[in-house]
């Protein structure tokens, strides 16, 4: 092994020692906050107690303001409150809950006595701890302060301001964000009472949400999560049952309004979405968890079916690539370089390297770690590695090498992620392509490696006009003809096989079929391309399948009922999304008009991702959080559903450690608000606490291949989550009938 792969790549906040010489010598306030969550404690994390007092999973863990207290919701319909002092368990609360406790909080400014939960019963319910007299029992059976039973689908996230004791938040799947005002009432009747008119409506989606930038806002979206800035607590940051978060600003929004009166979604601040899954229609794709940094300016997306992405939210940032949806069509797919007018050619920037601007790269840095990448790229071993080479240079210097050497990482960085092919690493590479053209629009490697991705996309004819774009910009005896070449022969062997399909008839099946099975419906066969599109992403191709239903469901949904066993008689029918929208249109004159009529209710620009993190699964729950670790928030984590919860390094996406934290899902991950501690919680009855520890294993644990392994295996469930419905959510859906839809089938 020679010393470009021996080599150790430092972390951005240097070493502990630097960092207590710097304050010896200079000072320093923030050292606290600094320390808090260094490199060098963060990958020495370890299991230090495993705290039991549930039976059942626990669904939501928050620390109270000073880090004292820990609390804790689970299925057993508890609340748990523990000392963080002694690890012990202080009081067990039986909150008259009749499902599953999603989230719960300690409310700010109440000395921690008044507590919050929400649950899948549709119930908001305040518990005010002072009530108890004398000394404390451990199990505590008591009335509930406030009851809020407005909501009419299950509960699934709270939020509450710092420094406001009265007000608390909380989001539903019924489309509803509502505001509980402890002073105005302590109690509300069941939505659609006839008692009913609590006006605690916040933000109204019931009447539509767009799931695309192009669509009309007319799907209900299902709130997932949200969360109050701690900087600017005027912005809610929401996200629901399709890939767009959403933030408001709470003093632009309307008063406050019934619930028995549903009204037109109100125009949000800003949209957050990667570009690449912005087009996309999906059913199963939805956010589990949103989530602002400790200082405002970024927030944090966790996707199920999809990785976890940070995105700029600071109003005053001039770097976050904003788009439209005509933008989105553009750039999966611009012109190759001669068909671009020549004004369109961005002019190349030199700046030289400063080797003074960081201490720790340079030129020779950035040559050893292109040495590491370029070799991983020759052999097609060790890419993980190779592609966090290339994030070292471009995410830690980019601004301050030159524009030759950005685009050699950009387009081995490209070069890597079409080998790795894990979840839509293909766009991950297109965007590289896209931004090295920008320095040089005849760059042959860029056209190359966008070109093979376009292969794998299955977009033949444009796979095809990059490949003889590179032909035109090779030297006559360049070895990198064969890999064009290659890439010609596999276009011409896909349009083969692609019409040799179409006149057997077998390119598209019958939409007016019978389903025979209801593994038809858990399991959606690609129903619009052929295999020989060889590695394509599954978010081009795929139609979007709605379904209407009639059912009665019976029997528990426990965690111990069998498994995808369904009682109770069936009934459905489907319709493509294309088919609902020309109805819409036949019904409202045109699309175009109600698009103009609708325009206004959401804004028509988006903001994209600055970084992604990569390792982990999302299909199990949809209550998965990826979080900010400490109050610089320089990490991030997150569960997995092979439960091992993962930490990255926030700037470059390095992944430098991962835990087995759970016997199946690691689910909540809340770090203490001072300490280098963190608290996790999934399917097992435990809570867990993870310190640093001087024998643990630093970085990654375990043996490198094992790890590498683990990772693989947590793709691959990514990729075959585009076929499979979530048995849980399935079943939720038909219980809180979500669907509607048109196609005649029918299933006993």
């Amino acid at each position: 092994m020679d010393e470009a792969e021996k080599l150790r790549w430092p972390f951005s906040d240097g070493s502990v020692t630097d960092l207590l010489g710097a304050r010896s010598l200079h000072g320093s306030p923030d050292i606290k906050k600094r320390v808090q969550f260094h490199s060098s404690l963060v990958q020495k994390l370890a299991l230090e107690k495993e705290m039991e007092g549930h039976t059942g999973c626990v669904n939501a863990v928050a620390w109270n303001s000073n880090g004292s207290l820990l609390i804790s919701g689970s299925d057993d319909t508890r609340i748990n409150i523990w000392s963080y002092n002694n690890r012990e368990l202080l009081h067990n609360i039986d909150t008259g809950h009749s499902a599953n406790i999603f989230c719960t909080k300690f409310v700010p400014e109440t000395c921690d006595d008044v507590v919050v939960s929400g649950a899948g019963d549709a119930e908001v319910r305040v518990f005010n701890m002072s009530r108890l007299s004398g000394r404390r029992p451990r199990e505590i059976s008591m009335e509930p302060a406030a009851v809020y039973q407005c909501h009419s689908r299950r509960v699934k996230k709270l939020a509450v301001e710092i420094g406001n004791p009265n007000v608390v938040w909380s989001a539903s799947e019924d489309g509803t964000l509502r505001q509980h005002d402890f002073r105005e009432c302590s109690s509300c009747p069941p939505a659609g009472s006839a008692n009913q008119e609590c006006r605690n409506v916040l933000l109204d989606l019931r009447c539509g949400a767009k799931k695309s930038l192009a669509d009309l806002p007319k799907h209900p979206l299902a709130l997932k999560s949200c969360d109050i800035s701690s900087v600017r607590p005027h912005e809610i940051l929401i996200g629901g049952s399709d890939a767009f978060a959403r933030l408001y600003d709470r003093r632009m929004l309307p008063p406050l309004s019934s619930c028995q009166t549903k009204t037109k979604p109100p125009p949000c601040v800003k949209m957050f979405c990667p570009l690449h899954l912005a087009d996309n229609k999906k059913t199963y794709l939805h956010l589990t968890h949103v989530a602002f940094s400790p200082n405002g300016k970024e927030i944090l997306l966790s996707y199920s079916g999809e990785h976890v992405y940070l995105f700029d939210a600071d109003p005053d940032s001039t770097s976050s690539v904003r788009y439209t949806a005509d933008y989105v069509r553009e750039q999966s797919f611009l012109p190759p370089f001669h068909k671009v007018p020549a004004k369109e050619h961005s002019k190349q920037r030199k700046i030289s390297v400063n080797t003074t601007s960081r201490k720790f790269f340079g030129v020779d840095m950035c040559r050893k770690f292109m040495q590491v990448a370029a070799r991983a790229l020759e052999m097609g071993k060790n890419l993980m590695r190779g592609i966090d080479a290339c994030n070292e240079v471009l995410e830690s210097v980019g601004p301050d090498i030159d524009d030759h050497m950005t685009h050699d990482f950009l387009c081995t960085r490209a070069g890597l992620y079409l080998k790795r092919k894990w979840k839509n690493d293909v766009y991950m590479a297109i965007r590289d392509c896209n931004r090295a053209r920008n320095i040089d629009p005849t760059s042959y490697q860029a056209h190359l490696y966008m070109s093979e991705a376009l292969l794998q996309l299955g977009r033949l004819r444009e796979a095809f006009e990059y490949a003889e774009a590179v032909n035109s910009l090779l030297p006559p005896h360049s070895e990198l003809r064969k890999q064009v070449d290659d890439i010609i022969k596999r276009v011409a062997s896909a349009e083969l096989e692609k019409n040799r399909t179409d006149q057997n008839g077998n390119a598209k099946a019958d939409t007016h079929g019978k389903l025979r099975s209801l593994s038809d419906v858990l399991f959606r066969s690609d129903v619009s391309g052929s295999s020989s599109q060889e590695g394509r992403e599954d978010s081009d191709y795929d139609d979007e399948m709605e379904l209407d239903y009639e059912t009665s469901v019976s029997g528990d949904e426990s965690r111990d009922n069998d498994q995808g066993v369904l009682r109770g008689s069936l009934s459905f029918r489907f319709h493509q999304r294309e088919d609902q929208i020309n109805e819409h249109a036949r019904e409202n004159g045109s699309t175009e008009s109600a698009h103009i009529e609708d325009s206004a209710f959401q804004p028509d620009v988006a903001i994209d991702m600055k970084q992604r993190y990569v390792a982990h699964c999302n299909v199990g729950t949809d209550i998965k959080q990826a979080s900010f670790l400490g109050d610089q928030g320089e990490f991030i984590a997150s569960g997995s559903d092979d439960g091992r919860w993962f930490i990255w390094e926030k700037k470059t996406g390095r992944l430098i450690k991962m835990l087995a934290g759970d016997g199946a899902v690691v689910n909540c991950i809340q770090s203490h608000p001072f300490d280098c501690t963190v608290a996790t919680s999934g399917i097992d009855n435990t809570i867990k606490l993870w310190t640093p520890d001087a024998n643990a294993t630093s970085m990654v644990a375990g043996p490198e291949l094992d790890v590498l392994s683990a990772i693989e295996n947590n793709q691959r469930k990514l990729c075959r989550n585009r076929q499979i419905l979530l048995p849980f959510e399935f079943l939720e859906r038909f219980r809180m009938h979500e669907f509607a839809e048109r196609f005649e089938c029918a299933q006993s």
